[in-house]
Protein backbone atom coordinates (compact mmCIF):
# COMPACT_ATOMS: atom_id res chain seq x y z
CA UNK A 1 0.00 0.00 0.00
CA UNK A 2 1.34 3.40 -0.97
CA UNK A 3 2.78 5.35 1.98
CA UNK A 4 2.51 9.07 1.27
CA UNK A 5 5.17 9.79 3.90
CA UNK A 6 7.70 8.11 1.59
CA UNK A 7 6.86 10.60 -1.15
CA UNK A 8 7.13 13.57 1.22
CA UNK A 9 10.45 12.31 2.62
CA UNK A 10 11.80 11.78 -0.91
CA UNK A 11 11.06 15.41 -1.80
CA UNK A 12 12.76 16.61 1.38
CA UNK A 13 15.97 14.56 0.93
CA UNK A 14 16.95 17.00 -1.82
CA UNK A 15 16.88 19.84 0.74
CA UNK A 16 17.88 18.16 4.02
CA UNK A 17 21.09 16.20 4.48
CA UNK A 18 19.41 13.14 6.01
CA UNK A 19 18.46 9.67 4.79
CA UNK A 20 14.91 9.31 3.45
CA UNK A 21 13.94 6.82 6.20
CA UNK A 22 15.17 9.18 8.93
CA UNK A 23 13.13 12.06 7.51
CA UNK A 24 10.10 9.77 7.17
CA UNK A 25 10.33 8.86 10.86
CA UNK A 26 10.25 12.57 11.76
CA UNK A 27 6.98 13.21 9.91
CA UNK A 28 3.97 13.61 12.21
CA UNK A 29 0.23 13.98 11.94
CA UNK A 30 -1.06 17.47 12.83
CA UNK A 31 -3.33 17.60 15.87
CA UNK A 32 -5.92 19.45 13.81
CA UNK A 33 -6.64 17.80 10.44
CA UNK A 34 -7.47 21.24 9.00
CA UNK A 35 -3.73 21.94 9.14
CA UNK A 36 -3.02 19.19 6.62
CA UNK A 37 -2.42 15.45 6.50
CA UNK A 38 1.25 15.40 7.54
CA UNK A 39 3.73 17.77 9.18
CA UNK A 40 7.51 18.01 9.41
CA UNK A 41 8.68 19.71 12.65
CA UNK A 42 11.71 21.89 11.93
CA UNK A 43 12.81 22.41 15.53
CA UNK A 44 15.60 19.83 15.42
CA UNK A 45 17.29 21.75 12.57
CA UNK A 46 17.48 25.05 14.49
CA UNK A 47 20.94 24.43 15.95
CA UNK A 48 22.36 23.05 12.69
CA UNK A 49 21.16 26.01 10.57
CA UNK A 50 21.43 28.62 13.37
CA UNK A 51 17.93 29.84 12.49
CA UNK A 52 14.51 29.70 14.09
CA UNK A 53 12.25 26.77 13.15
CA UNK A 54 9.79 29.24 11.55
CA UNK A 55 12.44 30.61 9.19
CA UNK A 56 13.71 27.11 8.36
CA UNK A 57 10.17 25.98 7.48
CA UNK A 58 9.68 29.05 5.23
CA UNK A 59 13.01 28.48 3.47
CA UNK A 60 12.28 24.78 2.88
CA UNK A 61 8.89 25.72 1.45
CA UNK A 62 10.54 28.17 -0.95
CA UNK A 63 12.86 25.48 -2.31
CA UNK A 64 10.49 22.53 -2.24
CA UNK A 65 9.41 21.07 -5.59
CA UNK A 66 6.38 18.82 -5.30
CA UNK A 67 5.24 18.86 -8.91
CA UNK A 68 4.41 15.45 -10.35
CA UNK A 69 3.71 14.09 -6.86
CA UNK A 70 0.56 13.22 -4.91
CA UNK A 71 1.07 16.29 -2.71
CA UNK A 72 -1.62 18.89 -3.31
CA UNK A 73 -0.24 21.76 -1.25
CA UNK A 74 2.37 22.65 1.36
CA UNK A 75 2.13 25.46 3.93
CA UNK A 76 4.08 26.56 6.98
CA UNK A 77 2.43 26.76 10.39
CA UNK A 78 4.78 27.95 13.09
CA UNK A 79 7.89 25.80 12.93
CA UNK A 80 6.16 23.10 10.91
CA UNK A 81 5.99 22.30 7.21
CA UNK A 82 2.49 20.96 6.61
CA UNK A 83 1.51 18.74 3.66
CA UNK A 84 -1.91 17.99 2.18
CA UNK A 85 -2.33 14.92 -0.04
CA UNK A 86 -4.52 14.98 -3.15
CA UNK A 87 -7.91 13.67 -2.03
CA UNK A 88 -8.57 11.77 -5.23
CA UNK A 89 -5.27 9.92 -4.94
CA UNK A 90 -5.79 8.89 -1.31
CA UNK A 91 -9.33 7.69 -2.10
CA UNK A 92 -8.06 5.67 -5.05
CA UNK A 93 -5.30 4.04 -2.95
CA UNK A 94 -7.77 2.97 -0.23
CA UNK A 95 -10.32 1.60 -2.69
CA UNK A 96 -7.77 -0.40 -4.66
CA UNK A 97 -6.03 -1.79 -1.58
CA UNK A 98 -9.25 -2.95 0.09
CA UNK A 99 -10.59 -4.43 -3.16
CA UNK A 100 -7.34 -6.33 -3.62
CA UNK A 101 -6.87 -7.52 -0.03
CA UNK A 102 -10.41 -7.66 1.40
CA UNK A 103 -10.19 -9.71 4.66
CA UNK A 104 -6.39 -9.42 4.50
CA UNK A 105 -6.45 -5.61 4.61
CA UNK A 106 -3.87 -4.49 7.16
CA UNK A 107 -1.85 -7.71 6.89
CA UNK A 108 1.85 -7.07 6.28
CA UNK A 109 5.09 -9.03 5.95
CA UNK A 110 7.24 -6.95 8.32
CA UNK A 111 7.84 -10.02 10.48
CA UNK A 112 8.47 -12.51 7.68
CA UNK A 113 11.05 -15.04 8.92
CA UNK A 114 11.04 -13.65 12.45
CA UNK A 115 9.66 -15.21 15.65
CA UNK A 116 7.92 -13.42 18.50
CA UNK A 117 7.03 -15.11 21.78
CA UNK A 118 4.26 -13.48 23.80
CA UNK A 119 3.99 -14.72 27.39
CA UNK A 120 0.65 -13.72 28.85
CA UNK A 121 -2.17 -14.62 31.26
CA UNK A 122 -0.03 -16.90 33.48
CA UNK A 123 -2.42 -17.31 36.44
CA UNK A 124 -1.38 -19.13 39.60
CA UNK A 125 -3.01 -22.50 39.92
CA UNK A 126 -5.15 -23.20 43.00
CA UNK A 127 -6.12 -19.53 43.07
CA UNK A 128 -9.06 -17.65 41.51
CA UNK A 129 -8.69 -16.12 38.05
CA UNK A 130 -9.22 -12.48 39.02
CA UNK A 131 -9.34 -9.17 37.14
CA UNK A 132 -5.58 -8.69 37.50
CA UNK A 133 -5.16 -11.80 35.31
CA UNK A 134 -7.71 -10.40 32.89
CA UNK A 135 -5.42 -7.46 32.03
CA UNK A 136 -2.44 -9.60 31.04
CA UNK A 137 -4.73 -12.01 29.17
CA UNK A 138 -6.37 -9.28 27.06
CA UNK A 139 -3.22 -7.20 26.44
CA UNK A 140 -1.23 -10.31 25.58
CA UNK A 141 -3.89 -11.71 23.24
CA UNK A 142 -4.13 -8.35 21.41
CA UNK A 143 -0.33 -8.22 20.96
CA UNK A 144 -0.25 -11.86 19.84
CA UNK A 145 -2.89 -11.11 17.18
CA UNK A 146 -1.10 -7.91 16.11
CA UNK A 147 2.21 -9.65 15.49
CA UNK A 148 0.37 -12.39 13.57
CA UNK A 149 -1.15 -9.75 11.28
CA UNK A 150 2.32 -8.28 10.73
CA UNK A 151 3.61 -11.62 9.46
CA UNK A 152 5.62 -12.82 12.46
CA UNK A 153 5.77 -16.46 13.51
CA UNK A 154 3.99 -15.81 16.79
CA UNK A 155 3.98 -18.14 19.81
CA UNK A 156 1.61 -17.53 22.72
CA UNK A 157 2.77 -19.01 26.03
CA UNK A 158 0.67 -19.30 29.17
CA UNK A 159 3.48 -19.53 31.74
CA UNK A 160 1.33 -21.00 34.50
CA UNK A 161 2.27 -20.18 38.09
CA UNK A 162 2.26 -23.85 39.02
CA UNK A 163 5.33 -24.11 41.23
CA UNK A 164 6.92 -22.41 44.23
CA UNK A 165 6.69 -22.11 48.02
CA UNK A 166 2.94 -21.37 47.89
CA UNK A 167 2.41 -24.99 46.86
CA UNK A 168 4.29 -26.11 49.94
CA UNK A 169 1.68 -24.11 51.86
CA UNK A 170 -1.21 -25.54 49.86
CA UNK A 171 0.04 -29.09 50.41
CA UNK A 172 0.28 -28.49 54.16
CA UNK A 173 -3.19 -26.94 54.31
CA UNK A 174 -4.61 -29.86 52.33
CA UNK A 175 -2.95 -32.39 54.66
CA UNK A 176 -4.45 -30.72 57.71
CA UNK A 177 -7.97 -29.83 56.57
CA UNK A 178 -8.86 -31.72 53.36
CA UNK A 179 -11.91 -33.34 54.96
CA UNK A 180 -13.36 -29.91 55.79
CA UNK A 181 -13.54 -28.70 52.17
CA UNK A 182 -15.43 -29.98 49.12
CA UNK A 183 -12.97 -29.82 46.22
CA UNK A 184 -15.38 -31.56 43.87
CA UNK A 185 -18.06 -28.85 43.88
CA UNK A 186 -16.16 -25.52 43.98
CA UNK A 187 -12.48 -26.48 43.70
CA UNK A 188 -10.92 -23.02 43.31
CA UNK A 189 -13.08 -21.41 45.99
CA UNK A 190 -12.28 -24.23 48.40
CA UNK A 191 -8.55 -24.18 47.60
CA UNK A 192 -8.55 -20.42 48.11
CA UNK A 193 -10.08 -20.89 51.57
CA UNK A 194 -7.35 -23.40 52.39
CA UNK A 195 -4.69 -20.98 51.11
CA UNK A 196 -6.03 -18.06 53.16
CA UNK A 197 -6.23 -20.24 56.26
CA UNK A 198 -2.73 -21.73 55.97
CA UNK A 199 -1.27 -18.27 55.39
CA UNK A 200 -2.84 -17.06 58.63
CA UNK A 201 -1.38 -20.03 60.45
CA UNK A 202 2.07 -19.39 58.95
CA UNK A 203 1.94 -15.81 60.26
CA UNK A 204 1.17 -17.09 63.73
CA UNK A 205 3.59 -20.02 63.80
CA UNK A 206 7.07 -19.88 62.21
CA UNK A 207 7.38 -23.66 62.57
CA UNK A 208 4.41 -24.18 60.24
CA UNK A 209 6.02 -21.88 57.65
CA UNK A 210 9.20 -23.96 57.85
CA UNK A 211 7.18 -27.16 57.29
CA UNK A 212 5.62 -25.55 54.20
CA UNK A 213 9.08 -24.71 52.84
CA UNK A 214 10.13 -28.32 53.37
CA UNK A 215 7.00 -29.49 51.53
CA UNK A 216 8.07 -27.52 48.46
CA UNK A 217 11.60 -28.94 48.74
CA UNK A 218 10.05 -32.43 48.74
CA UNK A 219 7.97 -31.49 45.68
CA UNK A 220 11.15 -30.41 43.86
CA UNK A 221 12.76 -33.72 44.78
CA UNK A 222 9.81 -35.67 43.34
CA UNK A 223 8.15 -36.82 46.56
CA UNK A 224 5.25 -39.08 45.51
CA UNK A 225 2.62 -37.72 47.91
CA UNK A 226 3.43 -34.03 47.30
CA UNK A 227 3.55 -34.56 43.52
CA UNK A 228 0.17 -36.36 43.53
CA UNK A 229 -1.53 -33.49 45.41
CA UNK A 230 0.18 -30.86 43.22
CA UNK A 231 -1.10 -32.57 40.03
CA UNK A 232 -4.60 -32.64 41.48
CA UNK A 233 -4.43 -28.89 42.18
CA UNK A 234 -3.16 -28.23 38.64
CA UNK A 235 -5.82 -30.32 36.88
CA UNK A 236 -8.66 -28.77 38.89
CA UNK A 237 -7.32 -25.27 38.20
CA UNK A 238 -6.92 -25.75 34.44
CA UNK A 239 -10.48 -27.02 34.21
CA UNK A 240 -11.69 -23.82 35.90
CA UNK A 241 -9.39 -21.53 33.90
CA UNK A 242 -10.59 -22.93 30.59
CA UNK A 243 -14.18 -22.05 31.38
CA UNK A 244 -12.98 -18.42 31.38
CA UNK A 245 -10.68 -18.83 28.38
CA UNK A 246 -13.58 -20.34 26.42
CA UNK A 247 -15.80 -17.36 27.28
CA UNK A 248 -13.05 -14.98 26.11
CA UNK A 249 -12.12 -17.21 23.14
CA UNK A 250 -8.47 -17.20 24.23
CA UNK A 251 -6.06 -19.96 23.17
CA UNK A 252 -2.37 -20.62 23.69
CA UNK A 253 0.35 -22.45 21.79
CA UNK A 254 2.02 -23.63 25.00
CA UNK A 255 1.01 -24.19 28.64
CA UNK A 256 4.58 -24.72 29.83
CA UNK A 257 4.54 -23.12 33.26
CA UNK A 258 7.10 -22.88 36.03
CA UNK A 259 6.95 -26.61 36.79
CA UNK A 260 8.05 -27.44 33.23
CA UNK A 261 11.40 -25.79 33.95
CA UNK A 262 11.98 -27.35 37.39
CA UNK A 263 14.29 -30.03 35.96
CA UNK A 264 16.16 -27.43 33.89
CA UNK A 265 17.28 -25.19 36.76
CA UNK A 266 20.32 -27.39 37.57
CA UNK A 267 21.89 -26.39 34.25
CA UNK A 268 21.29 -22.71 35.02
CA UNK A 269 23.08 -23.08 38.35
CA UNK A 270 26.00 -24.94 36.65
CA UNK A 271 26.36 -22.24 33.95
CA UNK A 272 26.29 -19.43 36.50
CA UNK A 273 28.83 -21.21 38.73
CA UNK A 274 31.21 -21.60 35.78
CA UNK A 275 31.07 -17.86 35.14
CA UNK A 276 32.24 -17.22 38.68
CA UNK A 277 29.34 -14.82 39.22
CA UNK A 278 27.33 -17.12 41.49
CA UNK A 279 28.29 -16.40 45.09
CA UNK A 280 27.03 -17.43 48.52
CA UNK A 281 25.21 -15.06 50.87
CA UNK A 282 23.84 -16.26 54.21
CA UNK A 283 23.61 -19.78 52.82
CA UNK A 284 21.74 -18.73 49.65
CA UNK A 285 23.24 -18.53 46.16
CA UNK A 286 23.03 -15.14 44.45
CA UNK A 287 24.32 -13.15 41.49
CA UNK A 288 25.58 -9.78 42.69
CA UNK A 289 24.18 -6.88 40.63
CA UNK A 290 25.64 -3.99 42.58
CA UNK A 291 27.45 -2.69 39.49
CA UNK A 292 24.10 -2.48 37.73
CA UNK A 293 22.70 -0.63 40.78
CA UNK A 294 20.25 -3.42 41.55
CA UNK A 295 19.77 -5.74 44.53
CA UNK A 296 21.30 -9.23 44.14
CA UNK A 297 19.34 -11.80 42.18
CA UNK A 298 18.72 -14.90 44.33
CA UNK A 299 19.16 -18.18 42.45
CA UNK A 300 18.88 -20.75 45.29
CA UNK A 301 17.52 -20.49 48.82
CA UNK A 302 19.59 -21.58 51.78
CA UNK A 303 17.72 -24.92 51.87
CA UNK A 304 18.71 -25.59 48.24
CA UNK A 305 15.30 -24.96 46.66
CA UNK A 306 15.06 -22.73 43.60
CA UNK A 307 12.86 -19.65 43.19
CA UNK A 308 10.89 -18.29 40.25
CA UNK A 309 13.91 -16.25 39.05
CA UNK A 310 15.79 -19.52 38.51
CA UNK A 311 12.89 -20.97 36.58
CA UNK A 312 12.51 -17.77 34.52
CA UNK A 313 16.18 -18.02 33.56
CA UNK A 314 15.68 -21.67 32.60
CA UNK A 315 12.69 -20.60 30.48
CA UNK A 316 14.77 -17.95 28.68
CA UNK A 317 17.47 -20.49 27.81
CA UNK A 318 14.92 -23.10 26.72
CA UNK A 319 13.02 -20.63 24.54
CA UNK A 320 16.21 -19.31 22.93
CA UNK A 321 17.26 -22.86 22.04
CA UNK A 322 13.79 -24.02 20.97
CA UNK A 323 12.49 -20.99 19.10
CA UNK A 324 15.56 -18.82 18.39
CA UNK A 325 13.23 -15.88 18.98
CA UNK A 326 13.64 -12.32 17.73
CA UNK A 327 11.43 -11.00 20.53
CA UNK A 328 10.26 -12.52 23.78
CA UNK A 329 7.62 -10.31 25.37
CA UNK A 330 6.57 -10.73 28.99
CA UNK A 331 3.12 -9.21 29.60
CA UNK A 332 3.36 -8.84 33.37
CA UNK A 333 2.32 -6.07 35.78
CA UNK A 334 4.81 -3.30 36.55
CA UNK A 335 5.16 -4.66 40.11
CA UNK A 336 7.63 -7.08 38.55
CA UNK A 337 9.80 -4.38 36.92
CA UNK A 338 12.79 -5.09 39.17
CA UNK A 339 12.46 -8.86 38.75
CA UNK A 340 12.68 -8.61 34.95
CA UNK A 341 15.57 -6.14 35.05
CA UNK A 342 17.42 -8.62 37.25
CA UNK A 343 16.76 -11.76 35.19
CA UNK A 344 17.47 -10.00 31.89
CA UNK A 345 20.79 -8.86 33.34
CA UNK A 346 21.65 -12.33 34.69
CA UNK A 347 20.59 -13.93 31.38
CA UNK A 348 23.59 -12.20 29.78
CA UNK A 349 25.68 -14.88 31.51
CA UNK A 350 23.81 -17.76 29.80
CA UNK A 351 25.48 -17.44 26.40
CA UNK A 352 22.40 -16.37 24.44
CA UNK A 353 22.75 -15.07 20.90
CA UNK A 354 22.81 -11.28 20.62
CA UNK A 355 19.45 -11.41 18.82
CA UNK A 356 17.73 -13.32 21.65
CA UNK A 357 19.34 -11.21 24.36
CA UNK A 358 18.17 -7.96 22.76
CA UNK A 359 14.72 -9.42 22.16
CA UNK A 360 13.85 -9.84 25.85
CA UNK A 361 11.27 -7.22 26.81
CA UNK A 362 8.97 -6.70 29.79
CA UNK A 363 5.62 -5.31 28.63
CA UNK A 364 4.46 -3.86 31.92
CA UNK A 365 0.94 -2.73 32.70
CA UNK A 366 -0.84 -0.96 35.53
CA UNK A 367 -2.39 -2.73 38.47
CA UNK A 368 -6.09 -3.16 39.12
CA UNK A 369 -7.08 -1.98 42.60
CA UNK A 370 -10.32 -2.11 44.49
CA UNK A 371 -11.74 1.12 45.91
CA UNK A 372 -10.71 -0.25 49.30
CA UNK A 373 -7.12 -0.84 48.14
CA UNK A 374 -4.99 -3.60 46.70
CA UNK A 375 -6.43 -7.04 45.91
CA UNK A 376 -4.93 -10.04 47.70
CA UNK A 377 -5.74 -13.73 47.35
CA UNK A 378 -4.22 -14.30 50.79
CA UNK A 379 -6.78 -11.93 52.27
CA UNK A 380 -9.55 -13.30 50.07
CA UNK A 381 -10.52 -9.96 48.48
CA UNK A 382 -10.47 -10.39 44.69
CA UNK A 383 -12.92 -9.80 41.83
CA UNK A 384 -13.32 -13.04 39.90
CA UNK A 385 -13.30 -12.72 36.11
CA UNK A 386 -16.00 -15.31 35.55
CA UNK A 387 -18.38 -13.37 37.83
CA UNK A 388 -17.56 -10.15 35.96
CA UNK A 389 -18.19 -11.69 32.53
CA UNK A 390 -21.42 -13.37 33.59
CA UNK A 391 -22.65 -10.11 35.14
CA UNK A 392 -21.88 -8.24 31.89
CA UNK A 393 -23.75 -10.86 29.86
CA UNK A 394 -26.69 -10.75 32.27
CA UNK A 395 -27.00 -6.95 32.11
CA UNK A 396 -26.99 -6.96 28.31
CA UNK A 397 -29.56 -9.78 28.26
CA UNK A 398 -31.87 -7.65 30.44
CA UNK A 399 -31.52 -4.71 28.02
CA UNK A 400 -32.28 -6.96 25.03
CA UNK A 401 -35.35 -8.43 26.75
CA UNK A 402 -36.61 -4.90 27.29
CA UNK A 403 -35.84 -3.41 23.87
CA UNK A 404 -35.89 -6.41 21.49
CA UNK A 405 -38.31 -8.96 22.94
CA UNK A 406 -39.08 -10.30 19.45
CA UNK A 407 -35.61 -11.90 19.14
CA UNK A 408 -35.30 -15.66 19.69
CA UNK A 409 -33.67 -16.90 22.90
CA UNK A 410 -30.60 -18.11 20.96
CA UNK A 411 -30.22 -14.67 19.35
CA UNK A 412 -30.50 -12.95 22.73
CA UNK A 413 -27.84 -15.19 24.27
CA UNK A 414 -25.49 -14.74 21.30
CA UNK A 415 -25.83 -10.94 21.31
CA UNK A 416 -25.57 -10.73 25.11
CA UNK A 417 -22.31 -12.71 25.10
CA UNK A 418 -20.71 -10.72 22.28
CA UNK A 419 -21.77 -7.31 23.59
CA UNK A 420 -21.28 -8.00 27.31
CA UNK A 421 -17.84 -9.55 26.91
CA UNK A 422 -16.95 -6.94 24.25
CA UNK A 423 -17.74 -4.18 26.76
CA UNK A 424 -15.37 -5.72 29.33
CA UNK A 425 -12.59 -6.24 26.76
CA UNK A 426 -12.85 -2.72 25.35
CA UNK A 427 -12.93 -1.16 28.82
CA UNK A 428 -9.68 -2.93 29.66
CA UNK A 429 -7.91 -2.09 26.40
CA UNK A 430 -9.14 1.47 25.90
CA UNK A 431 -6.67 3.16 28.27
CA UNK A 432 -2.89 3.20 28.06
CA UNK A 433 -1.73 -0.16 29.43
CA UNK A 434 0.62 1.37 32.01
CA UNK A 435 -2.19 3.17 33.84
CA UNK A 436 -3.52 1.77 37.09
CA UNK A 437 -7.22 1.00 37.21
CA UNK A 438 -9.66 1.33 40.09
CA UNK A 439 -12.22 -1.44 39.73
CA UNK A 440 -15.74 -0.10 39.59
CA UNK A 441 -18.70 -2.17 38.41
CA UNK A 442 -20.47 0.84 36.89
CA UNK A 443 -17.39 1.88 34.89
CA UNK A 444 -16.58 -1.62 33.67
CA UNK A 445 -20.16 -2.29 32.61
CA UNK A 446 -20.95 1.13 31.18
CA UNK A 447 -22.35 0.50 27.71
CA UNK A 448 -22.83 4.18 26.76
CA UNK A 449 -20.37 6.64 25.22
CA UNK A 450 -16.99 5.59 23.82
CA UNK A 451 -17.31 1.88 24.53
CA UNK A 452 -17.07 -1.51 22.88
CA UNK A 453 -20.85 -1.67 22.38
CA UNK A 454 -20.70 1.68 20.53
CA UNK A 455 -18.26 0.17 18.01
CA UNK A 456 -20.39 -2.97 17.73
CA UNK A 457 -23.52 -0.86 17.20
CA UNK A 458 -21.77 1.04 14.38
CA UNK A 459 -20.82 -2.29 12.81
CA UNK A 460 -24.43 -3.52 13.07
CA UNK A 461 -25.55 -0.28 11.42
CA UNK A 462 -23.20 -0.91 8.48
CA UNK A 463 -24.57 -4.46 8.25
CA UNK A 464 -28.08 -3.08 8.06
CA UNK A 465 -27.12 -0.78 5.17
CA UNK A 466 -25.34 -3.56 3.27
CA UNK A 467 -28.31 -5.93 3.63
CA UNK A 468 -30.46 -3.41 1.76
CA UNK A 469 -28.27 -3.78 -1.33
CA UNK A 470 -28.29 -6.83 -3.54
CA UNK A 471 -24.70 -6.60 -4.74
CA UNK A 472 -21.65 -4.72 -3.59
CA UNK A 473 -20.61 -2.31 -6.37
CA UNK A 474 -17.23 -2.81 -8.02
CA UNK A 475 -14.71 -0.01 -7.67
CA UNK A 476 -14.87 0.50 -11.43
CA UNK A 477 -18.47 1.62 -10.82
CA UNK A 478 -17.44 4.23 -8.26
CA UNK A 479 -16.66 7.84 -9.16
CA UNK A 480 -13.99 9.15 -6.82
CA UNK A 481 -15.50 12.65 -6.65
CA UNK A 482 -18.45 11.14 -4.77
CA UNK A 483 -16.12 10.13 -1.93
CA UNK A 484 -14.21 13.33 -1.28
CA UNK A 485 -16.82 15.53 0.34
CA UNK A 486 -16.02 16.31 3.98
CA UNK A 487 -17.72 13.46 5.89
CA UNK A 488 -16.80 10.74 3.38
CA UNK A 489 -13.21 11.86 3.12
CA UNK A 490 -12.73 11.91 6.88
CA UNK A 491 -13.80 8.25 6.95
CA UNK A 492 -11.48 7.44 4.02
CA UNK A 493 -8.49 9.01 5.74
CA UNK A 494 -9.11 6.86 8.81
CA UNK A 495 -9.46 3.73 6.66
CA UNK A 496 -6.16 4.59 4.98
CA UNK A 497 -4.48 4.75 8.42
CA UNK A 498 -5.47 1.23 9.49
CA UNK A 499 -2.27 -0.60 8.35
CA UNK A 500 -0.17 2.10 10.02
CA UNK A 501 -2.19 1.72 13.23
CA UNK A 502 -1.32 -1.98 13.30
CA UNK A 503 2.38 -1.16 12.94
CA UNK A 504 2.12 1.43 15.70
CA UNK A 505 0.65 -1.12 18.11
CA UNK A 506 3.71 -3.35 17.63
CA UNK A 507 6.16 -0.42 17.77
CA UNK A 508 4.84 0.56 21.21
CA UNK A 509 3.27 -2.75 22.29
CA UNK A 510 0.18 -0.67 23.05
CA UNK A 511 -3.27 -2.10 22.10
CA UNK A 512 -5.07 1.09 23.21
CA UNK A 513 -3.85 2.69 19.95
CA UNK A 514 -6.24 0.39 18.10
CA UNK A 515 -9.06 0.84 20.65
CA UNK A 516 -9.02 4.61 20.22
CA UNK A 517 -8.74 4.30 16.43
CA UNK A 518 -11.85 2.10 16.24
CA UNK A 519 -13.81 4.67 18.26
CA UNK A 520 -12.67 7.46 15.92
CA UNK A 521 -13.66 5.42 12.87
CA UNK A 522 -17.06 4.63 14.41
CA UNK A 523 -17.68 8.30 15.23
CA UNK A 524 -16.62 9.42 11.74
CA UNK A 525 -18.93 6.90 10.09
CA UNK A 526 -21.81 7.87 12.38
CA UNK A 527 -21.39 11.52 11.36
CA UNK A 528 -21.28 10.48 7.70
CA UNK A 529 -24.37 8.28 8.16
CA UNK A 530 -26.33 11.02 9.91
CA UNK A 531 -25.48 13.62 7.27
CA UNK A 532 -25.96 11.51 4.14
CA UNK A 533 -28.74 9.26 2.88
CA UNK A 534 -27.13 6.13 1.47
CA UNK A 535 -29.88 4.33 -0.43
CA UNK A 536 -30.92 6.95 -2.98
CA UNK A 537 -31.96 7.20 -6.63
CA UNK A 538 -28.65 8.65 -7.84
CA UNK A 539 -26.85 5.38 -8.56
CA UNK A 540 -23.30 6.76 -8.73
CA UNK A 541 -23.55 8.47 -5.35
CA UNK A 542 -25.26 5.43 -3.83
CA UNK A 543 -22.48 3.13 -5.11
CA UNK A 544 -19.81 5.30 -3.51
CA UNK A 545 -21.61 5.47 -0.16
CA UNK A 546 -22.35 1.74 -0.09
CA UNK A 547 -18.71 0.88 -0.80
CA UNK A 548 -17.58 3.27 1.91
CA UNK A 549 -19.98 1.52 4.29
CA UNK A 550 -18.57 -1.87 3.26
CA UNK A 551 -15.00 -0.69 3.95
CA UNK A 552 -15.95 0.56 7.43
CA UNK A 553 -17.75 -2.71 8.13
CA UNK A 554 -14.64 -4.65 7.12
CA UNK A 555 -12.13 -2.60 9.14
CA UNK A 556 -14.28 -2.51 12.28
CA UNK A 557 -14.54 -6.29 12.19
CA UNK A 558 -10.81 -6.78 11.50
CA UNK A 559 -9.75 -4.32 14.20
CA UNK A 560 -12.11 -5.73 16.81
CA UNK A 561 -10.86 -9.22 15.90
CA UNK A 562 -7.34 -8.18 16.92
CA UNK A 563 -8.66 -6.96 20.28
CA UNK A 564 -10.69 -10.15 20.73
CA UNK A 565 -14.10 -8.47 20.43
CA UNK A 566 -16.70 -10.44 18.44
CA UNK A 567 -19.23 -8.63 16.28
CA UNK A 568 -22.96 -9.34 16.53
CA UNK A 569 -25.09 -9.34 13.38
CA UNK A 570 -27.84 -7.37 15.12
CA UNK A 571 -28.32 -5.44 18.35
Amino acid sequence: MKDFKDEIAKCLTKLINLEQEEIKNMIEKPKDEKMGDYALPCFRFAKEFSKSPNIIAEELLGKLNFEDTDIEKVVTIGGYLNFTIKKEKLAQVVLEEIEKKSENYGKQQIGDGKTVIVEYSSPNIAKPFHIGHLRTTLIGRALYNTYKVLGYNTIGINHLGDYGTQFGKMIEGYKRWKDQYNLEENPIEELTKIYVRINELCKQDENVLEICRENFKKLEEGDEYCTKIWKQFRDLSLKEFYRIYDLLDVNFDSLNGEAFYSDKTEEIIDILEKTGKLTESEGAKIVDLEEQKMPPCMICKSNGSTIYATRDLAAILYRARTYDFDKCLYVVAYEQNLHFKQIFEVSKLLGLSEKCQKGLEHISYGMVHLKSGKMSTRQGNVIKVEELLQEAISRIKNIINEKNPELTEDEKIDIAKKVGIGAVIYNDLSANRIKDEIFDWDTILNFNGETGPYIQYTYVRTNSVLKKTQNLPKISEIEIENLIEEQSYRVLKLLYLYPEIIRNIADKNEPSILSRYLIELSKAYTTFYNENKIIIEQKQIQNARIYLTYMVNLVLKLGCGILGIKMPDKM
